[in-house]
């Protein structure tokens, strides 16, 4: 069966690949908007760890509407939301059997609902699957230890391929880079170097 899993390149959705593996022909995609080339530090990892990779064009209208709600806001998460709807959209329209992202059980953004799982599944005809649902970051961080190898630093400086890199640029091309700062709180990002 082929599944299609969104892709950063970060620590969660690398584990969420490794344990789809024994399951699926795992492709992963990196959900692109075109305002960077970001995305390539995902390929470069899904090279690494041994998976097909394809990029996920996605409506660069999303991201713009998605920076336009973060600055209204003064923080990300209906934002980032927004694209990750957008992006899992975009991945159940391709022809794979099943979908799937890397949130966790604990995540705050981005989340799925059941309801929003099910009408996923229903319209496209496709399996929506998050395997580390049932994982806290503990347990993730845990698993990750065990098998990968990871650079952990601030958000600005960790090469990764994520919506907030290309919604980071997107703000900071409109309004300058010391908005981002008002609009994104400090916090660390994961990029895989080696899997184990």
């Amino acid at each position: 069966m082929e599944l299609g899993l969104l892709y950063s390149g970060g620590k969660d959705s690398t584990l969420a690949a490794l344990l789809l593996e024994g399951f699926y022909d795992v492709t992963l995609l990196t959900a692109h908007f075109g305002i960077s080339d970001d995305w390539k530090h995902a390929r470069e990892t899904a090279d690494t760890a041994g998976f097909a990779f394809e990029r996920l064009e996605c409506d660069p209208d999303v991201a713009r509407e998605a920076a336009d709600r973060i600055r209204e806001d003064g923080f990300p998460r209906n934002g980032i939301q927004l694209v990750h709807q957008h992006a899992l959209e975009q991945l159940a329209a391709h022809e794979f059997d099943a979908i799937a992202d890397g949130t966790r059980r604990d995540d705050r953004v981005p989340t799925v609902s059941r309801a929003q799982a099910q009408s996923l599944e229903d319209r496209h005809d496709v399996d929506y699957i998050a395997p580390l649902s049932g994982f806290g970051r503990s347990a993730v961080d845990r698993l990750v230890e065990a098998r990968l190898d990871v650079t952990v630093g601030p958000s600005e400086e960790i090469d990764r391929a994520d919506y907030e890199a290309e919604l980071r640029a997107l703000i900071a091309e409109e309004d300058g880079p010391a908005a981002i700062a008002e609009c994104f709180p400090d916090h660390d990002q994961t990029y895989v170097t080696k899997v184990r």
